[in-house]
């Protein structure tokens, strides 16, 4: 990854439950009660592994952001 990540956000209108982030970084998300991801840690896993949660959204609900607020991911 070539940036860092400073910020993480994800769109609870869009998200499904599907999952994947929570397993492929489970220090960083896990589902919810209503069943749907929340960010328990930003720190919580690498770049690397955020960035490979946030690509496994089937429906694009975490965006990733750089330290000057410009989106990393989906771009």
């Amino acid at each position: 990854m070539d940036k860092k990540i400073h910020k993480i956000e994800v769109d609870r209108d869009l998200c499904i439950g599907a999952g994947p982030c929570e397993v492929l970084a489970s220090k960083t998300f896990k589902l919810d009660d209503e069943g749907k991801a929340v960010v328990i840690n930003s720190n919580g896993n690498s770049d690397d592994e955020i960035l490979d949660a946030a690509m496994s959204c089937p429906v694009l609900a975490i965006k990733l952001y750089d330290e000057d607020g410009k989106l990393i991911y989906p771009n």
